[in-house]
């Protein structure tokens, strides 16, 4: 008879987001005439820009041509893409990273699911706490993470990193010892930055224990403070550390289209076993590659007038967190993020739980956010909405919001 993972069986309800829509549609279902206003999924919602329209167009039509054509793409990526990364990601803020330490992916989320499969089960994790929840989910999912605890909202073999107000939504270096440690600066989902100073100490923490860091770097554009490094490869000693998730999706608007990419440099080992090596290997048998016209598309972000137009949009994403915020504030709620990244954290009012202010301004403004407590048990008590809305319906959302 066959046999299912039983890890499954161990993870509590469904996926954060999953159970945020499903809740979204019971309540339109029920309230047909109210207008919901979604501020909760880090979705975005501008189009994307011309010159990555022109680069799809003009992609779509080589492969209209059997001269142009082309059929499955190389393991790591198109060169042309894999190029303009090394250059306009790394070697413009002066790393040391070579095409060929990148692999071309669909995006961060899966690569930040399944990075985890090249690594023992006997690995212990730290998380920063709150956290993206698919990094626990999938090592809960490998059988990485022991026994979830209903009761603390924790998983006995995971190491949680506290990142509370009193230290600046930024984790302290634990005082177990874990062997992967996930990082994500900008933070999802408290918007909290971490200063060059302080990614330096943790990769020398890294080295010095012997530890990997799994670093997400996905919302690196929203960075406007200087000290704030847009790669952990920034810092000496990354190289044999740190292994890099990057996303088109956040930067470039390509959440509908999907594209990203992990680094792994080549100095990165276990003993003598190339981390390099073996993501690759996993790559090659399980992966297919992102399409052509989508590489294509990814390589014009870099061009001279994708980034202007990028710009414009991160502009305008971070001009609607400015107004999140200001208005926020205004109300009375405490509120921090927002500045580095397009994710504002924000305190609930009394003593509200974060569903129970999740149902509130479901309820009363039709405003949907995102409960703290889906992130980790250090979530209790915060709420997270993002600055991915259309300006209009983030100005009148947060009209709602200080109407009640």
């Amino acid at each position: 008879m066959f046999k299912i993972n039983d890890n499954y069986l161990k993870l509590p309800g469904s996926y954060l987001f999953s159970t945020i829509g499903k809740k979204v549609r019971e309540y339109s279902q029920a309230n047909p005439e109210k207008e919901i206003i979604r501020l909760g999924i880090g979705d975005v919602t501008q189009p994307l820009a011309p010159a990555i329209i022109t680069a799809l167009h003009k992609a779509v039509d080589e492969m209209g041509a059997s001269e142009t054509f082309r059929g499955y793409a190389p393991d790591l990526g198109y060169e042309f893409l894999r190029e303009a990364i090394a250059e306009g990601d790394y070697r413009a803020r002066g790393c040391e990273i070579a095409a060929d330490e990148i692999f071309v992916s669909d995006g961060a989320k899966c690569d930040s699911g399944n990075i985890q499969e090249i690594f023992s089960l006997d690995n212990k994790i730290a998380v920063c706490d709150p956290v993206y929840p698919v990094y626990v989910d999938t090592n809960a999912m490998a059988g990485r993470t022991g026994v979830y605890e209903e009761a603390s909202g924790k998983w006995s073999n995971v190491i949680y990193m506290p990142c509370t107000a009193e230290n600046g939504f930024a984790p302290e270096l634990p005082k177990e010892t874990p062997d992967m440690i996930y990082l994500c600066f900008p933070n999802n989902p408290t918007g909290a930055a971490i200063t060059k100073d302080a990614l330096q100490e943790w990769v020398d923490y890294a080295n010095r224990e012997g530890a990997v860091i799994i670093y997400d770097a996905a919302y690196e554009a929203y960075i406007s403070e200087d000290g704030v490094p847009h790669s952990i490869y920034e810092c000496e000693g990354a190289r044999t550390c740190a292994i890099e998730l990057k996303s088109f999706s956040k930067n470039a608007g390509f959440t509908g289209v999907r594209l990203g990419y992990t680094v792994i440099p080549k100095e990165l080992k276990c003993g003598g076993t190339s981390l390099h090596s073996l993501w690759a290997r996993r790559h090659g048998t399980k992966y297919n590659g992102a399409p052509y016209i989508v590489q294509r598309a990814g390589e014009a972000v870099y061009s001279k007038e994708g980034k202007a137009q990028l710009a414009d949009q991160v502009a305008y994403y971070m001009k609607n967190a400015k107004v999140i915020c200001e208005g926020l504030r205004e109300a009375g709620y405490t509120v921090s993020g927002g500045v580095n990244a397009p994710y504002i954290w924000l305190k609930t009012p009394g003593t509200m739980t974060s569903w129970e202010f999740f149902d509130y301004l479901l309820e009363k403004a039709n405003v949907v956010g995102t409960p703290g407590s889906g992130f980790g048990p250090s979530g209790e008590g915060y709420f997270r909405l993002t600055a991915f809305g259309t300006y209009e319906n983030t100005v009148r959302a947060i009209g709602r919001i200080r109407a009640l």
